[in-house]
């Protein structure tokens, strides 16, 4: 499951990859650091389990918001408003995103040939290819 934070106020959106984020501006410490005075050192940790996300407030001095309300703890659903004091997010879940295709090593087999005739054909037309020319220094010798 992809768990995404993407900012009201136009700030890079933040994906949650670990199981238990602890969000707050104390550098070092918390796996999401927001840089802002509002904003506790440790002020809150969500918890992404089974498709869903929680969020436990961790005595912040400025509260943690969903939708408005200050909240202590709290399931978090797609679509709803999060704040960490003044520094607001919207929450997204959804599908994790495809990895990129990777190009295979082996290379590929081609288990037909355009044009029949061709397939069975293993001779070259002599005149077709002394017609080609070419400004190379290397010459086609005839087996006469």
């Amino acid at each position: 499951m992809l768990a995404k934070l993407i900012s009201i106020d136009g700030d890079r959106p933040i994906v949650l990859t670990k199981d238990v984020t602890v969000v707050g501006r104390k550098r070092g410490v918390c796996d999401v650091y927001i840089d802002r005075s509002s904003v506790s050192k440790l002020h809150c940790v969500i918890v992404k389990t089974d498709g869903l996300l929680f969020i436990r407030d961790l005595g912040s001095t400025n509260g943690t918001k969903v939708n408005g309300q200050r909240v202590t703890r709290g399931a978090l659903l797609p679509g709803d408003e999060l704040a960490f004091a003044n520094a607001r997010f919207r929450v997204y879940l959804g599908p994790d995103e495809p990895e990129p295709e990777r190009r295979s090593d082996r290379t590929e087999m081609m288990t037909s040939f355009p044009d029949s005739d061709m397939a069975h054909d293993d001779s070259f037309d002599d005149e077709a290819v002394a017609g080609l020319g070419s400004d190379s220094d290397v010459r086609l010798i005839g087996d006469d």
